[in-house]
């Protein structure tokens, strides 16, 4: 593909992937520091139709195309002719978007997505770089690695799946305001309406929420509170009915399907309960905060038991497996509040373990390749 030289235009990169949150927030992170860098850089990011980053990144000021794309079915494995057939539209797509955006590079974060559109990029000879978020690498992303310039992760050890010259262990790009806030534990508490001399424990079940982790919560709440603890309830918006009935019931206890002030109650958790996606723990080590893991076993490869594995045999974390958290999740988190030793080891534990700065470090890598190239 022939392409303009760089020397007298901004740079032009293409930022692939999507799904969950885990993906568009370190893809945003990317592009934002991509601009920070150079106002003038174009950005195209390209998602996957009907999912959530197709609302998310336009609403941060990017433009995105959506691809027909959409997972296999591993169980059902007679569904897969029409995921077939959407993958080879997307190819084409793919393909269409090259040659009209001309994109220096193209950037892949992981989702739906970022396979075929990187894969085109690479046949067309458009330098690629792979952000690898977990401490397992996904199918897709081992596929492209052979031909990527540069992929940056976030644990060590990642030569098990990568070329070792190739990896660059830059940590995840988490979202800037949840760094950026100042406010200490007890006005965060007052500030979400919480009094600031009880313990809170923070639920954290991702956007659409999670099953398992709300029947656990909701099977707690009568003990957390009797010994005198508050809770911020994340609980998604497939379960926000529900919880928010069961939350009713306790003074101290507030249900909500989404919070807007991560910052806030990232700031005011004694405790944090929480999935084991890769963003979040990133959010968890920067941040030096308690945790405990729930990992879910409906991801590819079980990423999340692993994510939280490498949290938990570092004593960065506590790890409570899903089919174990309707019985032992209530009594762990007790456990923990009353051990202040404990959970003062695991906080300075998980913030060891933090990367700053991955946004940049990211950028600084995608310059070097331009310039080299």
């Amino acid at each position: 593909m022939k392409k303009e030289t760089t020397s007298h235009r901004p740079l032009r990169i293409l930022v692939s992937g999507g799904g969950t949150g885990g993906h568009i927030f370190p893809a945003l992170s990317i592009a934002n520091a991509l601009r920070r860098r150079d106002p003038d850089t174009e950005i195209l990011f390209v998602g996957a139709e009907n999912r959530m980053e197709m609302e998310r990144v336009p609403a941060a000021g990017y433009k995105i195309i959506g691809l027909p794309v959409a997972g296999f079915d591993r169980k059902r494995l007679w569904r897969n002719f029409g995921v077939l057939l959407k993958l080879w539209k997307s190819m084409r797509m793919a393909r269409r978007v090259l040659r009209e955006f001309h994109p220096d590079m193209a950037i892949g974060v992981g989702g739906y997505a970022s396979g075929p559109m990187l894969k085109e990029a690479q046949k067309c000879g458009v330098p690629t770089l792979i952000q690898e978020q977990n401490s397992y690498a996904g199918v897709t992303n081992k596929l492209l690695a052979g031909k990527a310039c540069a992929i940056c992760t976030a644990y060590p050890g990642m030569e098990r799946f990568f070329p070792a010259d190739k990896i660059l262990m830059t940590g995840n790009p988490v979202r800037a305001d949840i760094l950026e806030s100042d406010v200490d534990r007890a006005a965060a508490k007052c500030g979400l309406g919480f009094d600031p001399g009880s313990p809170l424990i923070l639920v954290v079940g991702g956007s659409l929420g999670a099953r398992t982790v709300n029947d656990s919560v909701s099977a707690a709440l009568d003990k957390w509170t009797s010994e005198g603890a508050s809770v911020l309830w994340q609980t998604g918006k497939y379960y926000a009915d529900e919880c928010q009935a069961r939350a009713a019931a306790y003074p101290t206890v507030k249900a909500t399907p989404f919070i807007s002030r991560m910052d806030l109650a990232y700031r005011a958790a004694d405790i944090v309960v929480s999935r084991a996606g890769a963003g979040t723990i990133s959010e968890l080590q920067l941040l030096g905060k308690c945790a405990v893991l729930v990992p879910s076993p409906n991801v590819a490869e079980d990423h999340q038991r692993k994510n939280a594995e490498a949290l938990a045999t570092r004593d960065a974390a506590v790890m409570v497996l899903d089919a174990d958290a309707p019985t032992r999740l209530g009594d762990v988190v007790s456990q923990m509040l009353s051990d202040k030793a404990r959970v003062s080891d695991i906080e300075k534990n998980c913030r060891a373990m933090a990367l700053e700065n991955a946004d940049t470090r990211i950028v600084d890598k995608i310059y070097e390749i331009l310039d080299r190239k």
